[in-house]
This record gives structure tokens, C-alpha cells and sequence, in this order.
């Protein structure tokens, strides 16, 4: 009888979920030991490393799951840390098998990669980006984001990622594996995470192409984010360094073009897109941010005028067409079966967000307003956007499978 209340112990016990590595314990090999005298259970369980931010949680969880089991009175629950052995042994099995610093996001990788592009800065680009992962995450996705605008890093605090001092939090570290927070069910990292404790919160990135470049490259190989449905990068305004670094790292990736009304950023919107197709990336469609919004009167304004949205998708379709019919002409192959819509030569106006108070409030208390005020009409845009890469998952088209038939 001991034994089987032994074994019930720990199989409840494995079951709870390290809430940073998103996996049961047992898969983990946290449970040392389980040992029932009486109606009281002795549990051992090692944590990943020393100081570990989740230990209350997990210590708590652990216990409850315990007490849990029928016959149990009591629980003395000790906890330890993994050796260097035990916690090398992990990350290899985290990776899957993977060499350390190798991209997981390749080619022929199932999640599907989204680069939220502007060609300028001021279009509430980033905004739209955390609104935009925290939908996806809603509907049920395993959602990454990564902050790639070094220089204009935002992204943690539209999330609520931040302390009372407008800090985010830094990620726990497993040896070289980094794990990521999460919020609102989406792991995110940014290099806000990073800056020494010492500066303060608003302390400026000034560095250039190479330690852009490795930014970048370390966010995609050292950190942990696990099996990811979607990874969304909210990529810096314009074509600089880091657009060419991301379209080398991932030339694999869709594209998303945000732009407001008005000429001024249409206009450059356009480039982004551009540079994208350069480098084999595929424009899946455009955002139209800071559209007319309706009064309480039931007039409208529109402050930044109006067409700049579909402008955009019309001259990148008007270029994906080109190209596509230069490929044909040429015999290759055609690379859209994974576009977001049925047409691969169209790049579609997904959106239209019209200005929202509630987006900007949203923003400014670090809870997105798809949560916050789900029937404003922009977050009701943002589902739209949401709904649309939701619906057209990565397929599988020109991608080895991992077997080899008999």
C-alpha cells in the first residue's frame, strides 16, 4: 500500500509544470525522490539553478500536488539544485539534440517566423506587434516574440514586463540557455533584459552593425523558447543593419507592413517591403495603423488621412506579381503555398486599426487591449490580423520530414 501511494505521490508531483520551461517536472527530472511513512510524504525535488525566480512557486505547487493525494496528511518537501552534470544533461535534452548556438528556427522548421516591419518609426508598430502576439497566444498558439529594435526597445513594457522602476525582468539562465519571461501567454525577450542594473531604466543601445548583428543571432540560438506555433520579431523602423541581418538569418520569414494613412510613411513603407523580397523573405501583408476613427458624435477623423494602407499593399503587389511572373518566365519554382491568403502574387490590407485611446492606454499600463477592452474597435482590427496568420499555420510544402521511409 505504501508503494502504490509512493508512486501516486510522485506522479502527481511530475505532473506540476515549471512554469519558466513550460514542461512537467518529471519530464525534467526535478523529482529526486518520494517516500510515504505513515500518511506523510517526503518529497525531493532539484531546482535548475541556485536563486532559481520560480522556487516559491514550484516549492508551493509541489505541495499542493502532494497533499493532493488521497492519504496524505502531511508533507515535508526538501529541495536541492541540479549539478553541472544534471544540468548540462538538460539543456541538451531541451535542445532537442541541437548543437549549442545552433538556430532552431531553419528552414525546415515548423514554426512559422513573422517580421513586423515599418519603413519609419512612429507608427505604433511595436504596439501593434505585442497586441498582435498576445491575440495569436489567446487563440490557443505557442507564441515567441522577440524585441529586435535594440536602439527603440518597447516591447517589455507594453506587455507589463517591467518593475516599479520601468525595468524588465532578466531571464533566468540554464548554463548558456536563456529562458525567456512570459506574459499573457508569449515568451519574450528584448534587450531591455539585458542592461546593467546600475544604469537607469530609460539608459540608451548605442552600438552598431556587428553588435546588432550578434544580438540577433543570440536571441535566435540561446533562448529557450521551446516549440513554438508562431515567433514574431518586432523589427526596428526602416532597412538598416538589423532588417539585413534577419533577412540573412531567416530568409524563410514572412513579412508584416505596418504603415499609417498618411504619404509620408506609406511612401517609405513601401521600402521595408522591398528589402524583405531582396532577400527571399515573403510580404504576407500590410497593416494600416492610426486609420479614421469614429466620435461619439458619429463623425469621423481622420487625422492622418486616408488610403496609405491599401497604397502599400497595392505597389508590393504590384511587385510580388512582377516577380513572381520573372520566376515562372525563368522556370522556378514557385514559393507560395505558405502565403497568409489564397493568392500567392497579392499582398492584402489585413487591417485597418483605426487611433484608439484604449490602444494608447493600453500601452502605456502594459496591458494590451485585445485583454484590456476586447470590443474597442482596434483590438477588433488586431483579431482580424490575429485571425488571418491563426488560419494559415506553416505548411509543410518543400520541407524534409524527420524519418526516412523503409
Amino acid at each position: 500500500m505504501t508503494g502504490d501511494l509512493s508512486a501516486a505521490v510522485r506522479a502527481a508531483v511530475g505532473a506540476v509544470t515549471d512554469p519558466e520551461l513550460r514542461r512537467p517536472l518529471a519530464e525534467l527530472d526535478m523529482v529526486r525522490g518520494v517516500e510515504v511513512d505513515g500518511t506523510v510524504a517526503h518529497v525531493h525535488i532539484a531546482l535548475t539553478i541556485v536563486g532559481c525566480p520560480a522556487a516559491d512557486r514550484i516549492s508551493r505547487e509541489v505541495t499542493d500536488a502532494a497533499a493532493s493525494v488521497t492519504g496524505i496528511d502531511e508533507v515535508d518537501l526538501s529541495v536541492g539544485v541540479m549539478t553541472p552534470a544534471e544540468r548540462q544533461a538538460l539543456t541538451e535534452r531541451l535542445r532537442g539534440g541541437r548543437a549549442a548556438r545552433q538556430m532552431p528556427f531553419g528552414p525546415d522548421s515548423l514554426t512559422r517566423v513573422v517580421a513586423v516591419t515599418s519603413g519609419k518609426g512612429g507608427v505604433g508598430k511595436s504596439t501593434l506587434t505585442a497586441n498582435l502576439a498576445v491575440a495569436l497566444a489567446a487563440r490557443g498558439l505557442a507564441v515567441g516574440l522577440i524585441d529586435a529594435d535594440v536602439h527603440g526597445f518597447s516591447i517589455p513594457a507594453l506587455l507589463g514586463l517591467t518593475d516599479d522602476d520601468g525595468r524588465p525582468p532578466a531571464p533566468t539562465r540554464i548554463d548558456d540557455l536563456m529562458l525567456p519571461p512570459v506574459a499573457y501567454g508569449v515568451k519574450t525577450i528584448s534587450i531591455g533584459m539585458f542592461l546593467p542594473r546600475d544604469q537607469p531604466a530609460s539608459a540608451a543601445v548605442a552600438w552598431r552593425g556587428p553588435m546588432l548583428h550578434r544580438t540577433v543571432s543570440q536571441f535566435l540560438t540561446d533562448v529557450f523558447f521551446g516549440d513554438l506555433d508562431i515567433l514574431l520579431i518586432d523589427m526596428p523602423p526602416g532597412t538598416g543593419d538589423v532588417a539585413i541581418s534577419v533577412g540573412q538569418l531567416l530568409p524563410h520569414a514572412d513579412v508584416l507592413v505596418v504603415t499609417t494613412p498618411q504619404t509620408a510613411a506609406s511612401d517609405v513603407a513601401v521600402r521595408s517591403g522591398l528589402v524583405a523580397a531582396q532577400t527571399g523573405q515573403r510580404v504576407i501583408g500590410v497593416v494600416e495603423n492610426m486609420a479614421a476613427m469614429t466620435l461619439a458624435d458619429g463623425t469621423t477623423l481622420d487625422l492622418f488621412g486616408s488610403g496609405g494602407g491599401a497604397a502599400v499593399a497595392a505597389a508590393l503587389s504590384a511587385t510580388a506579381g512582377a516577380d513572381a511572373a520573372g520566376a515562372d518566365a525563368g522556370g522556378a519554382d514557385a514559393a507560395g503555398a505558405d502565403a497568409a491568403g489564397p493568392d500567392a502574387d497579392s499582398v492584402p490590407l489585413l487591417a485597418s486599426v483605426p487611433l484608439s485611446p484604449a490602444l494608447r492606454r493600453g500601452g502605456d499600463a502594459g496591458v494590451p487591449v485585445v485583454v484590456a477592452e476586447p470590443t474597442d474597435p482596434a483590438a477588433v482590427q488586431i483579431a482580424r490580423v490575429a485571425d488571418a496568420l491563426a488560419m494559415h499555420p506553416r505548411g509543410l510544402a518543400r520541407r524534409p520530414l524527420p524519418f526516412t521511409p523503409r
